[in-house]
């Protein structure tokens, strides 16, 4: 008896703390933390967690969320010296001629094709690095590939965003997930 009391807890905790998750993930609180937060306040009040064990997954998403931003702005870098070393031009005009209104396709003029070929090498690296890591099965990276041509002239033609222009690597973009 005195188990099945315990068993019914603890699945009443992991249904309000559900509960509490999928109202977080509906108002957005998760992106600031605030919903995750609120879920682990919960956890130390009922006594599932400790506070010295909240502060460690606290820190812990907070690190996370620090590499994945540093990944993403490293990814981007990455992206821009590809652009600007087939168009042959630096990073601040490029941007300037991008904050102008400019698409890749008018800013790269006859250079264009070029440009759609060394970003294409570069992301079909970046899909053979994931694949050589495990991140994706071979058959998700033929997928990738195959796409992967008019999903780059798309975003280079401003027809669509370089989320949008690689829509299927990862869940949400590149690099998240997509086995």
């Amino acid at each position: 008896m005195k188990k099945r009391l315990i068993a019914g807890s603890a699945i009443a905790a992991l249904a309000l703390s559900l509960a509490g998750a999928t109202g977080a993930l509906a108002d957005g609180k998760f992106r600031d933390g605030k919903g995750v937060s609120n879920i682990l306040s919960g956890l130390v009040s009922n006594g599932t967690l400790t506070q010295a064990q909240v502060d460690e997954i606290s820190k812990a998403m907070q690190d996370a969320r620090g590499a994945n931003k540093a990944a993403h702005e490293a990814a981007k870098a990455e992206r821009i010296k590809v652009i600007t070393d087939a168009l042959g031009i630096d990073a601040a005009t490029l941007e300037a001629k991008r904050k102008a209104g400019q698409t890749l396709a008018a800013i790269a003029g006859d250079k264009k094709d070029a440009l759609i070929t060394a970003l294409v090498a570069y992301e079909s690296k970046k899909i053979d690095a994931a694949l050589a890591d495990g991140k994706l099965s071979a058959e998700r990276a033929t997928a990738l590939k195959s796409k992967l041509t008019a999903g780059i002239t798309a975003m280079v033609n401003n027809e669509a965003k370089i989320g949008k222009a690689l829509k299927g690597f990862g869940k949400k973009g590149h690099g998240r997930g997509g086995k």
